[in-house]
């Protein structure tokens, strides 16, 4: 039998089952004595907050189970096969959009960013060149750090102060949101807002970050906000599309918003189909691969062609992406069959160098949360690095002698001669001395000799280290491109080592060609993205023939890398302390059971419950309780009561604000009969209990719950094995399962966060502690 590590939580139990227990309850579903626990806190090294040794008790689960109540079957039964079809109609119309509206953001952003950038380059541009020969460059050094720090500063404070969930790429909260977590704030048009404004104050701000992560995120905004017909922010509702206002329907579209994002991102339509299978999805269908991959196309010819329209080539589709690899079509950029080992060997290095990576920025954040969580120091934080980051850059190119002939087609936006020769320019500032994007081209497709190996190596050690301590600020910004731009470099030194210690190396060993493998392997070594990044890199660069030695590269990464360290999205995503629930249960877990892990006592209603108690049960439970199994008692029989099926604290709350009550449905006053459309009008913040005034008399009456619960929740037997359970939990996208026992009696509930503690750890199976963080 394996062996399990007990990490208990010494706060009270709170979850989204209807238990009410104040302890936590042991492995055999008893509670450990107060006593016990206050004698065990003695010694405990104090836990710092949000990290991966703690589950949070904020985070709520999201409904992806349609509820099946009488009032949902009476409306599918009022609807006519013509009104199905309008729906289904409105899915395609809805997905249109969003790949639109995607597509005008990414082109929003790519424009501000290149203008703003160009003006910075170009004033000190000319201010270098100005005082290259007369001396002074230290003013042309604070020139450089004051642009990159007045940028960054008004991009971290708007994050910081005003939407911190803005922050980074958005990528890990996506994820959860898909998986089935509830959090805050998350797909708000504020955060939207914040999200593209802070985007293109880091990337003009010079910092180690890509704008294309965030258009994931950016994505996913726009998928709720339209899918929903109102906004929260502005406080306007539109009254469209309000069939589609629940978790169900809202999940499918924001992985559609979330695919749009990374085809807007990267020209990669099918990559962003399975970006959202293989990163997000909890659930997924032929008919919802079609929609998305719709939205994806939409979203990339969107951009497409309004950015035709800007580069004064109207109808010129040659710019699908933000970024645009380059097309590899020549022919002696193809590889041979014994590169392939050389491949697998970068992939490896990529994978080495990406545990390296994200274990270094697993301490980073450890510091951060415990020293840099108020807002001024996240944003005195923010301009250091801006400012650090201009002066690494400034030096770097300063201290170079790597000067290279400045060619009639030559592709440097920003050239810079600096001590070179005329016409010569300095390649180290090639790499610096622009945006993250345009340097990763120039390492693709610039000629061999281009740049020396020193400067490569110097660039990859200094960029990797600046990127890390990047990734994590509050500001909004992306890993993708600077894991490629990093990956690029040295794969490029690479490919200049084995054309130098090879005999017939310039006929196969082409920099570009193993530039792009090595930023396969970083990118892949970091995130740990496997089936979408090979097709997104594929789409990018317009070449199937390198499908394989990419898939190889990026699996190769992905094996070395998970051998040290989990990826960078999982590591931010434990530290946030989010009960993520993964594809599979953990190893050698079957001999746990449902009654083990469940969560027990729990709070159950009648029925036919009083006002007053169902009042009282959700004033004196947390609102984290949000599920009651519904049980009912057999006249005349003195047996415990039944499941009957199960409400939600949403429901009664509704219930409770239009007041349907037994009693005043048989007098006078008679109220309208409830349906589905008021429940639609409360999603998604429903009103806490405090706001709902009960009087004494109706405290009295009574409430019949029939119509409205889910007369068919899923159940499992207590002795259901916890892989089972986890099972029937994950592919279902369930928020509550009730154990009963062999007499259908409610005896616990499953929770997301009751199956999200166990995982496996290096002692074997571990469980992981609860705490209202």
């Amino acid at each position: 039998m394996a062996n399990i590590t007990k990490k208990v939580s010494w706060s009270s139990r709170a979850d989204e089952s209807g238990a009410t227990g104040e302890g936590t309850p042991l492995l055999n579903g008893s509670e450990q004595p107060r006593h016990s626990r206050q004698d065990s806190l003695r010694g405990r090294p104090k836990e710092i907050p949000h990290n991966e040794k703690l589950l949070s008790l904020k985070f709520e689960s999201l409904d992806y189970d349609n509820i099946e109540n009488q009032l949902f079957l009476e409306e599918e039964r009022r609807m006519s096969h013509m009104g199905f079809r309008c729906l289904e109609i409105s899915r395609w119309v809805v997905c249109g959009l969003i790949g639109f509206l995607t597509g005008l953001i990414a082109c929003f952003i790519d424009i501000v960013v290149e203008q703003l950038a160009g003006m910075k380059y170009q004033v000190v541009k000319e201010n270098i060149e100005k005082f290259t020969e007369v001396g002074g460059l230290s003013i042309s050094l604070i020139l450089w750090a004051v642009f990159n720090s007045a940028f960054v500063m008004v991009g971290a404070i708007i994050v910081a102060y005003f939407e911190p969930i803005a922050a980074g790429s958005g990528i890990p909260q996506i994820k959860c949101y898909l998986n089935g977590v509830k959090i805050p704030r998350v797909v708000r048009l504020k955060t939207l807002v914040v999200k593209v404004c802070g985007v293109i104050c880091s990337v003009v701000g010079g910092l180690a970050v890509g704008k294309e992560g965030p258009m994931i995120h950016s994505g996913a905004v726009v998928a709720a906000g339209v899918s929903q017909g109102r906004s929260t922010s502005l406080k306007r509702d539109f009254k469209i599309f309000e069939y589609f206002r629940r978790d169900t329907e809202k999940r499918d579209f924001v992985s559609a918003g979330a695919a749009a994002g990374v085809s807007a991102a990267f020209g990669a339509p099918v990559g962003g189909v399975l970006f959202s299978l293989e990163e997000g999805a909890s659930f997924w269908n032929q008919m919802l691969t079609w929609r998305i991959f719709f939205a994806s196309m939409i979203s990339t010819f969107t951009l497409n062609f309004f950015l035709s329209i800007y580069h004064n080539n109207p109808g010129d589709l040659s710019n699908p992406g933000l970024i645009n690899f380059g097309r590899f079509e020549n022919e002696s950029v193809a590889y041979n069959l014994y590169e392939i080992p050389l491949f697998i060997a970068m992939g490896a290095i990529g994978g080495l160098l990406g545990a390296l990576f994200n274990v270094l920025n697993y301490w980073l954040t450890i510091f951060r949360i415990r020293y840099v969580h108020r807002p001024c120091l996240q944003v005195m934080e923010a301009m250091l690095v801006a400012a650090v980051t201009a002066t690494v850059s400034f030096t770097m190119i300063y201290f170079s002698n790597d000067c290279q002939p400045l060619g009639p087609e030559h592709t440097e936006e920003y050239p810079l001669q600096l001590f070179c020769a005329d016409g010569e320019y300095n390649s180290m500032a090639t790499a610096f001395f622009n945006t993250p994007e345009r340097s990763v081209r120039s390492l693709f497709h610039n000629q061999p000799g281009t740049y020396n190996p020193l400067t490569l190596g110097l660039f990859t050690l200094t960029y990797f280290f600046l990127a890390c301590w990047t990734y994590g600020l509050a500001v909004s910004a992306g890993v993708f491109i600077p894991s490629l731009l990093i990956g690029a470099a040295w794969g490029r030194l690479f490919g200049i080592l084995l054309a130098s210690i090879t005999t017939t190396g310039s006929t196969w060993a082409v920099p570009g060609k193993y530039a792009l493998m090595g930023a396969a392997a970083q990118l892949g070594g970091i995130v740990r993205m496997t089936l979408s990044l090979t097709v997104i890199m594929v789409e990018a660069t317009g070449n199937i023939t390198y499908g394989l030695p990419i898939m190889l590269v990026l699996m190769t990464a992905k094996i070395v890398g998970d051998y040290f360290v989990e990826g960078l999205y999982d590591i931010h995503i434990k530290l946030q302390s989010v009960p993520f629930l993964h594809w599979e249960a953990p190893a050698t877990s079957h001999w746990l059971t449902a009654r083990e892990v469940m969560s027990s006592p729990v709070t159950c209603l009648n029925r036919i419950e009083k006002v007053g108690t169902i009042v009282d049960v959700l004033s004196n439970t947390s609102t984290n309780h949000n599920g009651f199994p519904v049980v009912v008692q057999v006249a005349g029989n003195d047996e415990p009561a039944k499941l009957c099926g199960l409400i939600l604290r949403s429901q009664l709350i509704v219930l409770l604000k239009h007041k349907v009550f037994v009693e005043l449905a048989r007098s006078r006053l008679t109220h309208r009969k409830l349906q589905l459309k008021d429940f639609r009008d409360a999603y998604p913040r429903f009103p806490p209990i405090q706001s709902i005034h009960v009087s004494q008399d109706e405290r009295e009456c009574m409430m019949d719950l029939t119509e409205f619960m889910n007369a068919t929740p899923y159940t499992v037997p207590q002795e259901t094995s916890l892989p089972r359970v986890f099972k029937l939990f994950r592919a279902l996208g369930l928020r509550h399962l009730v154990v009963v026992d062999d007499e259908n009696r409610v005896v616990g509930l499953v929770t997301r966060k009751d199956l999200a503690r166990y995982h496996l750890g290096k002692h074997g199976l571990e469980e992981l502690q609860l705490a209202q963080t």
